[in-house]
Parts: structure tokens; C-alpha cells; sequence
């Protein structure tokens, strides 16, 4: 059996990462381990739920190239397709990381949105502490609030859906 030169990265390992990143609901991971620089990120909407993998070679030790094996093909995405129906009138916010729900920019301050309220592609739903970091969620469509699924405080699983935004209706 050959031996797997210094600095190579294990394809299985490459898996538990992905899939600790996708359970943990983590956009972006950096990792370097014996001279090798691995970046687990998400890709765009199109691709939200599939992260891409990225190998960065570090120069060995000795100056010689790294050898690098390719990254695993991404993961199929977990969530069933919804209803054609329901998808071209109400559109779900779902939360792309797990954290803690704040529904105004601070105890003092009024909510965001309240249910009816009609909001703009662009504006900001709520906000998301996750590690420390407090992440604006912004609308991606234009609508009408019409269900607000989470409580201020509450904490939140990723995907969980927040809020239920009617596009036919408002905007």
C-alpha cells in the first residue's frame, strides 16, 4: 500500500467537515492542518445550500508543491422542493444560520416588521446573533408580511422558517 505523501488531504475528511458545516449552519470554514490550507464556503442563492470546497495549498516544509486531491462533489440539498403553488405566491424567510432571534435593534427600539406590514426587497426582517455577531436579515422579495413564525429571543435552527412573506399581495 503506498503511503500518502505529507500534506494531502483526506477526501473523507473533507466529508465530516462539509457536514459538520452544513449541520452546524456555518457559511464559511477555514481549516490548516499539517501545511494544508482547506476554505469550506457556501455559494451564492443559487447554490445556498451546497457548500463549495476550496483547497489552498502551503508551501511544504522543504519547498516542493503540496500535492492536492480534488473536492468531493457537493452535497444534494436536504430540504424537499415546495409546492409549485405555494411558491409563487408566498415566499419563506428561513434563517441561514443558527442563532438567536432579535426582532429589533434593541430591547428599546420597535420590531422590525410586524405581520401585515408591507416590506421592500433589500429591507431589514430581523437580526441573527450568532457566535457574539449580530447578522441583519434582509428581505429577498418584496411583499407583505403575512405569518412571523419566530418569537424575539428564540432560539433558531438553520432553515427554520422565520416569516412568510405574500409577493402577490402589498408591494
Amino acid at each position: 500500500m503506498a503511503e500518502e505523501p505529507q500534506g494531502a488531504i483526506d477526501i473523507k475528511l473533507l466529508k465530516r467537515l462539509q457536514k459538520f458545516m452544513e449541520q452546524g449552519g456555518l457559511v464559511e470554514m477555514e481549516i490548516e492542518m499539517e501545511g494544508v490550507k482547506v476554505r469550506l464556503k457556501k455559494g451564492g442563492a443559487a447554490a445556498q445550500a451546497d457548500p463549495q470546497v476550496v483547497v489552498v495549498p502551503a508551501a511544504a516544509p522543504n519547498g516542493s508543491a503540496v500535492p492536492v486531491v480534488p473536492a468531493p462533489a457537493p452535497v444534494a440539498a436536504l430540504a424537499p422542493a415546495a409546492p409549485a403553488q405555494a411558491a409563487s405566491r408566498f415566499h419563506l424567510v428561513r434563517s441561514p444560520m443558527v442563532g438567536t432571534i432579535y426582532r429589533s435593534p434593541s430591547p428599546q427600539d420597535p420590531v422590525f416588521v410586524n405581520e401585515g406590514d408591507v416590506v421592500k426587497e433589500g429591507q431589514t426582517l430581523c437580526i441573527i446573533e450568532a457566535m457574539k455577531l449580530m447578522n441583519e436579515i434582509k428581505s429577498d422579495k418584496a411583499g407583505k408580511v403575512v405569518k412571523i413564525n419566530a418569537e424575539n429571543g428564540q432560539s433558531l435552527e438553520f432553515d427554520q422558517v422565520i416569516m412568510e412573506i405574500d409577493v402577490a399581495g402589498g408591494a
